[in-house]
């Protein structure tokens, strides 16, 4: 299982979060301690938000702790909205085009979790997507597929209708083309710049963790599969089928309505 972080607040260095912390996305991608390998070295990637609706993107296929630039960069590079990803692989070759984030627009998305039997159905999402977004894929992961699906589904108009019926969509698929359950696990992470998003999902109630913190010193918020500071005593665990939103000074949760696609 891969590992992600992502952070919203005044202004910050990308070390402040990826790189500082006792137990930091960094430490995360040699030692994990909430997933099944400790390890993540099958690439990492950063997206930032700044002056301009697009973020800034910088991902390789190294492991995180081996590109020595990452840490010059993190220090040199600062953000009031950042997401941050480092991959162990479950699908996908390991090349830069299968990093995340996966960014589009003025969005950045990543995941941690596995569709799985993913190549058996496959064919069968990728009909659901628009033409345009279709057309975007440049990778083979599911993560990629999942992310363009909420885009084909109104990802710019209404991000929670976006997930809940993208999760519905994948369900449904699976459940017509495989003979027996399989599991579905998606916890997501993404921005449009101005909030970040974040939910837990599983069909079979072992969703991947996610974490949410109280003000941090600087003033921020953060997402992050393990808490960041070694205990979670400033940490709390985002409940399952619920999508988190943080904007600058606030918080809102709502519940996903997974109820199943009509036949």
């Amino acid at each position: 299982m891969c590992r992600l972080t992502a952070y919203i607040g005044a202004e910050i260095p990308l070390e402040n979060i990826i790189v500082k912390p006792k137990h930091s996305l960094l430490v995360q991608s040699h030692d994990a301690t909430e997933a099944v390998l400790a390890v993540n070295g099958d690439g990492f990637g950063i997206a930032w938000y700044g002056r301009h609706k697009e973020p800034g993107l910088y991902k390789d296929v190294f492991p995180a702790w081996s590109d020595s630039n990452l840490p010059s960069i993190c220090r040199m590079v600062s953000s009031p909205l950042f997401l941050a990803h480092v991959r162990a692989s479950t699908m996908g070759t390991v090349s830069r085009e299968n990093c995340h984030p996966f960014t589009h627009g003025r969005w950045a998305f990543m995941h941690n979790g596995i569709i799985s039997e993913f190549a058996a159905i496959r064919r069968n999402l990728e009909a659901l997507l628009d033409d345009r977004y279709y057309a975007l894929r440049q990778g083979c992961t599911d993560s990629e597929l999942f992310f363009l699906l909420m885009l084909t589904n109104g990802l710019d108009t209404d991000p929670a209708i976006a997930v809940e019926k993208s999760i519905r969509q994948v369900n449904a698929v699976a459940g017509a083309k495989l003979s027996e359950p399989t599991p579905i696990h998606l916890t997501c992470v993404f921005s449009d710049g101005e909030t970040i998003f974040g939910f837990r999902y599983a069909n079979d109630a072992k969703s991947p963790s996610l974490y949410l913190s109280q003000h941090l010193d600087h003033g921020g918020r953060a997402l992050a599969s393990e808490p960041l500071h070694g205990d979670c005593e400033r940490w709390e665990s985002i409940a399952p089928d619920q999508l988190v939103q943080l904007t600058r000074g606030e918080l809102h949760s709502r519940p996903l309505s997974l109820r199943p696609l009509l036949a």
